[in-house]
């Protein structure tokens, strides 16, 4: 047996697992379930499904593994409520589901579980790609169509996943100088469509700036999605503190003069500095 290749038994699920399908199969039977999970589709389950991600992303940038743990849990849950779903239409189980993702994580990791060698994370990644189309025969047949950029990703995520790939492609060979005076100048168009009132106007104003912001960030390396979710939690983080301020001295948001809030906002950026903040 080649190293760490793992014996060809399957290995019986035990425990809390068993329990979760068990209970989801209760769930979903006709004498005795719920009535609201019997109504449930995939398509709902999906939306759930990506909602129950972000919570995900939430808890770890939390530090809360309690939080963690909980947020992982309704996940998977939304993961056991598609695969019954998929049973039910006689298509596959939840353990069909975990043998195929078994197999392809050992077919995929042959310097893990065989005999190949690899330098570093990046070799490893070209690998992986070369696995794909070479051994798996996943073949795209359209440059941004497939599962390597879902059409649910958020969008900007989605942006720099597209625009990464028509690098790859040779679409485009743009330089950081270049792109600056881009996003210069999708900023003035925007502000030339500000005062006119034009809606469908500004939103392709908007949407051009965002775009190159986005493909200025991917080529300096910077994850936009990242990015946005830190400063908006940063935001988060000092709005919050200056609402508790004012609650505890008997004022609200609403109640105080702009010039009282520009003080307090500089002086939130301070308390929220430091390890653990966002």
């Amino acid at each position: 047996m080649k190293k760490n290749q793992p014996s060809g038994k399957r290995h019986t699920r035990r425990g809390g697992f068993d329990r979760l399908l068990e209970i989801m199969a209760q769930l979903r039977s006709p004498q005795g379930g719920c009535p609201w999970d019997l109504l449930q589709k995939e398509r709902d389950i999906g939306k759930y499904l990506l909602e129950e991600a972000y919570e995900v992303l939430d808890a770890i940038e939390s530090g809360s593994p309690d939080a963690l743990r909980e947020e992982l849990g309704d996940l998977l849950f939304q993961i056991v409520f598609l695969a019954r779903l998929s049973q039910e239409k006689g298509h596959f189980d939840m353990n069909g589901v975990m043998e195929d993702i078994a197999r392809k994580m050992i077919r995929r990791h042959p310097h893990v579980f065989g005999d190949a060698k690899v330098k570093d994370a990046q070799d490893v990644k070209d690998r992986w790609d070369e696995i794909k189309k070479n051994v798996e025969k996943k073949e795209k047949t359209d440059l941004f169509i497939g599962t390597r950029i879902p059409r649910a990703l958020p969008a900007l995520a989605r942006v720099q996943r597209i625009t990464a790939e028509a690098s790859r492609a040779g679409f485009d060979r743009a330089e950081k100088k270049t792109l600056l005076k881009k996003v210069d100048d999708d900023l003035e168009a925007f502000k030339k469509t500000l005062g006119a009132g034009n809606h469908e106007k500004m939103s392709e104003r908007l949407g051009g700036l965002l775009f190159s912001m986005a493909k200025l960030g991917s080529l300096a390396r910077v994850d936009a999605e990242e990015a946005l979710r830190s400063a908006t939690g940063e935001f988060t983080d000092r709005l919050t503190g200056i609402d508790k301020k004012l609650r505890a001295r008997g004022k609200t948001l609403s109640e105080i003069s702009s010039a009282e809030m520009d003080v307090l906002w500089k002086a939130s950026k301070k308390s929220t500095k430091g390890p653990g903040k966002r």
